[in-house]
This record gives C-alpha cells, sequence and structure tokens, in this order.
C-alpha cells in the first residue's frame, strides 16, 4: 500500500482504432466497466480514461468515438486527418495521454488481447517497472501461415540483433517516465517493439492468453505485417548491410579465383565451352547485385524520410474533458 501511494495511479487506456464500427460499443463497454472496477478496487485514480485514436478509418468508426464521448466523459478520442498506420496511431495516444497519465496502456480494439491482466500490469508498475510488456502464451489462434510467418520474423529479428521481444505486439505499460523518454526519440520510421526495449528501464513480463475476435476482421493483412517487417528491421539493425559487404567480399574472392582458374586453362590449351558455368555465374551475380541495391535502396530511402522531418501523423480533431467527479478530485488535490 505504501508502494501504491508513492506511484500516481491514474491510468489511461489506448486503444488504436481501424474500421472498427462493428466491436467498437461492445469494446467501450468492456473498458469501462474493467477499468470501474479497479477504481472501486483502489488501483486506479477516478480520473482513469479510454483513449481511442482514430487511424483514418474509412466506415462509421470516429462518429461512434464521438458519440461515446459526448455519453460519457470517461472517454476522450483523438482523430487523424488520413491513414498514418498502427504504429503512428499508438505514439499519438502515447503522446496525448502522458499530459494527464501517470502510466498508459496501450490494447488493440478487438479485445483479443485479455484485459483482465490488467491488475498484473498495474500491479508490476507499484513494483517499481517503468515498462510491463504483455506477451501471449501461445499461437494456437493464429491460423498455419501467420503462426509461421511469426516465428519466422522473430527469428529474424533476434538474428540481425534486434532487440525483440518473442510474442510480444503492442500490450505493454509504460509509465509517465517512460512516456517521457519516448517522447525524445524523433525518428520518422517507427518500429516500438523495437524501439521500447533499447530505453533501458526497469521492466517485467506478463503473459496472457489470446482470444477469438468477436467482430469484424483483422486489419493486419500480408501487405502490412511485411511492411512491419521490413521497418522494423530497417529502422533497428544495420546488420543486411554488413551481410551486403561481406558477401560482396566472397562473390569479389570467388570471382577472382575463377579469373586464376580461366587464364590457367587458356595457357594450358584445354577448350573449355563453360556456357553453362557463364550463365549460371552471370544469373547469380545479376540476383545478388539486385538484391543488394534493394537493400541498400530500403536503407536510403529511409534517411530520406527521416532527413525530410516530415510530421508521424497529423491530429485533425481531439475530444477530452473532465467528468463532475475528476473535476472534483482535481480541485482537492489543487486544495492540498
Amino acid at each position: 500500500m505504501e508502494e501504491q501511494q508513492r506511484r500516481g495511479n491514474t491510468l489511461y487506456l489506448v486503444v488504436p482504432c481501424y474500421n472498427e464500427e462493428d466491436i467498437l460499443y461492445h469494446t467501450a463497454q468492456v473498458m469501462q466497466d474493467k477499468l470501474d472496477r479497479l477504481i472501486e478496487e483502489n488501483k486506479i485514480s477516478i480520473k482513469s480514461k479510454v483513449m481511442f485514436v482514430n487511424d483514418g478509418s474509412s466506415d462509421s468508426t470516429w462518429k461512434i468515438i464521438e458519440g461515446l464521448c459526448k455519453q460519457n466523459s470517461f472517454f476522450s478520442g483523438i482523430s487523424f486527418s488520413r491513414n498514418y498506420g498502427h504504429q503512428s496511431a499508438i505514439l499519438a495516444g502515447m503522446m496525448a495521454a502522458r499530459m494527464h497519465a501517470d502510466m498508459v496502456i496501450t490494447i488493440d480494439a478487438d479485445l483479443q488481447q485479455d484485459i483482465e491482466v490488467l491488475d498484473e500490469f498495474i500491479s508490476c508498475y507499484q513494483s517499481g517497472c517503468e515498462i510491463v510488456y504483455g506477451v501471449r502464451n501461445d499461437r494456437d489462434t493464429d491460423g498455419f501461415f501467420k503462426k509461421i510467418s511469426a516465428n519466422v520474423f522473430y527469428g529474424l529479428m533476434h538474428l540481425l540483433g534486434c532487440k525483440v521481444m518473442s510474442n510480444h505486439a503492442d500490450y505493454r505499460l509504460l509509465s509517465k517516465r517512460a512516456l517521457d523518454a519516448l517522447a525524445e526519440h524523433k525518428e520518422v520510421n517507427l518500429f516500438l517493439r523495437g524501439l521500447i526495449p533499447t530505453m533501458g528501464f526497469q521492466s517485467d513480463v506478463v503473459y496472457f492468453d489470446v482470444k477469438k475476435r468477436e467482430a469484424g476482421q483483422s486489419k493486419y493483412t500480408l501487405k502490412k505485417m511485411v511492411a512491419l517487417a521490413v521497418d522494423g528491421i530497417t529502422s533497428m539493425s544495420t546488420r543486411p548491410i554488413q551481410i551486403i559487404t561481406i558477401l560482396g567480399f566472397l562473390v569479389s574472392l570467388f570471382s577472382f579465383i575463377m579469373i586464376i582458374y580461366c587464364i590457367i586453362d587458356w595457357f594450358s590449351g584445354r577448350n573449355v565451352p563453360g556456357y553453362t558455368t557463364s550463365l549460371v555465374v552471370s544469373l547469380l551475380m545479376g540476383g545478388l547485385t539486385i538484391f543488394s541495391l534493394g537493400i541498400v535502396g530500403e536503407y536510403v530511402g529511409k534517411i530520406y524520410l527521416e532527413t525530410k522531418a516530415r510530421p508521424r501523423y497529423i491530429v485533425e480533431f481531439f475530444i477530452w474533458k473532465e467528468s463532475s467527479e475528476q473535476a472534483e478530485a482535481i480541485k482537492e488535490e489543487i486544495k492540498y
């Protein structure tokens, strides 16, 4: 109890939303019920909120969020001017929430991430952790392709030296201290799963079971998953460039050996047709060259975007207001 009194306990749930009209009302009710129970148990402050971030949805998601915010000041909302992506939506919500919250938990709108483990997140925070990662127990709810691709992704990230936690998506808690440190990172190419572990604060892990999606469809298409993997690798590791350098050296060494071999054959008077060899070597060299240029091009493209320093997102609408209970609580705090 002394530890809980020492640390602030205002919690904001940040919920990125993209075309979630089918499930949003249900999600809002579940989240409000859960936070109400936490408030009753004195685990979080009455000033705690749910903050929805509309990532340029093309359906009625923002209208639903506006309605929820008007009906109940427990909810707040941010709407982008267009679709900027899941990572940007999470970051925008956290940056807005850090002005009011002591801790922020990011969670998906589809409720597949078990909201009942919020108690464990808060317990870790109150014990001194600045970052708490939500890690799924298994991938039984995933299809065969997604399960294999996820294992390949995490294995490749570890191989390339990226500090990512396996089976951790974006279900995590960050304290205000961690959020302030995250705000110092200005890169345009966001990969929060790799960026946050590099901050080095005291952290812990909470394990949870993934539930089946109650409505709607997953918005993470194959194209988006591949884009996230490329962003993660190129944002957090330069090892692909090092691999290209090593590969270039080995190919050059092989070419030099082949030149010596051909000169010896020429002096020996052996007539070697060499058609197949020439074709294979040409195809190999052409493929390696194009592949290497592609990898280098990815890094050059990232540098180009970073130097332009365009905003990572543009907020079109922001709804936030206090309830009468919150206003009274704030007045009491000001008195003392």
